[in-house]
């Protein structure tokens, strides 16, 4: 299908979407689309609107060439609608004919769309924690650089049984896939090291307030773990210590973001979080990243600014194995599925077979440096795969992670 410029924003428009036209490099090279799918409103905009700002900061660094190639950047908002994502996929791929998707934010929307993906043979970087499309139902366009949702939950549940010697722990997350999955990680790992969940809470993705979910909390609990997602994580925090709980606070790698961490200030301070990014690793093109975030944004990058970071940062590595070569479909994927990146970010990343990436998962509590508050980095685990430390074929003769397995053996009235 061909696409000119006149053709492309016509469709852009009725589409519903922005268009970064980016002159042309002095060669003439062809131009490389992206299609980028995020949340632009609703309960995950925070984590949406975040993710744009990672991806221009990516782009504007190379200045909107990767490979030798100019970039075309098409943003679509879904938001967070399954049936809008779907729609604004096709609308990428068969009007604006874009290379490659990045995005997008939410695993029931990663999952709305696999089936299209499949079918368009559409290379995607996605950022969706949606567990099966990279386990028992693997997609082979699908790659995914940052985690899926119980990635970091695993050795964070470790740390929790076998550092802090933690044995009753409560668990509260939003009432989706992603929450579900990240919680389930969490539980699976916690109670093979002798611990117990010993309650688990539901909140709708929209809850306007969640006193009701706060005033069950048992009161003999050593830590309450949260699965939120996009700002929902900030409001369950401030509530908790509004109302006075001061139980000790696990996270996942959404709830205790740091784009939101100054306004959650003492409320999050001590909170112990399991992430494959923090703010604070010391590698340089992190602290260059940091910098240009807080210099173009006035905020700190947290985990959703990070991840579309680093989908560049693959994306640009797969493009040059190939030469910028992005319509050769099978080459293309190839080369983002087999990548070793060995700088980036988060530090070094590789795949396994499913197109899931295996890198490091950091501990991070919230200290306060400098007058500012941050996730100290406490404890690496290195090369974590997204079967934690069990054995590949025992793993994906489970049922995916949900809200009904691991199977709640530990729950109290």
């Amino acid at each position: 299908m061909t696409v000119n410029r006149r053709t492309m924003i016509k469709g852009a428009l009725a589409a519903g979407v922005a268009v970064l036209k980016v002159p042309a490099a002095p060669a003439q090279a062809a131009p490389l689309r992206v299609g980028f799918l995020t949340i632009k409103t609703g309960p995950l905009a925070s984590g949406g609107l975040q993710m744009e700002q990672g991806l221009t900061i990516f782009f504007k660094e190379r200045n909107n060439t990767l490979a030798g190639r100019p970039v075309e950047l098409t943003t679509a908002d879904t938001a967070g609608n399954p049936a809008q994502a779907r729609t604004k996929t096709q609308e990428l791929v068969e009007r604006l004919n874009v290379a490659v998707l990045i995005g997008p934010l939410a695993a029931f929307e990663a999952l709305a769309i696999d089936d299209y993906v499949r079918s368009s043979r559409t290379p995607i970087l996605s950022v969706a924690g949606a567990e099966d499309m990279t386990q028992r139902k693997p997609n082979p366009w699908f790659v995914r650089p940052s985690s899926t949702s119980a990635q970091p939950s695993h050795p964070l549940a470790d740390y929790a049984a076998k550092e802090l010697k933690y044995k009753r722990v409560a668990v509260i997350a939003d009432d989706f896939a992603f929450g579900h999955e990240n919680v389930a990680g969490f539980q699976r790992v916690f109670e093979d090291n002798g611990g117990k969940v010993v309650q688990k809470l539901w909140t709708p993705l929209n809850a306007p307030d969640y006193g009701t979910y706060i005033s069950q909390l048992k009161p003999d609990l050593d830590a309450v773990y949260t699965g939120h997602a996009g700002s929902n994580g900030f409001k369950f925090i401030r509530q908790l210590r509004e109302y006075g709980n001061k139980v000790q606070i696990l996270g996942g790698f959404t709830p205790i973001d740091e784009s939101l961490l100054q306004q959650m200030g003492e409320d999050a301070l001590g909170a112990i979080s399991g992430n494959w990014y923090s703010a604070e690793l010391d590698f340089p093109i992190n602290k260059k990243f940091v910098e240009a975030i807080r210099r173009d944004y006035k905020v700190d990058p947290g985990v959703y600014a990070a991840e579309t970071y680093l989908c560049g940062e693959v994306l640009d590595h797969a493009l040059k194995t190939i030469g910028g070569k992005a319509e050769d479909k099978d080459a293309f994927i190839k080369a983002l599925r087999e990548a070793k990146v060995p700088n980036t970010l988060r530090g070094p990343v590789r795949f396994d077979e499913f197109g899931n990436v295996i890198g490091n998962i950091y501990i991070r509590k919230v200290e306060k440096k400098d007058g500012r508050y941050v996730n100290a980095v406490i404890k690496t685990y290195p090369d974590v795969s997204q079967f934690w430390t069990y054995k590949q074929d025992e793993f994906l003769k489970n049922p995916v992670y949900s809200r009904d397995y691991p199977p709640a053996k530990n729950l109290e009235p």
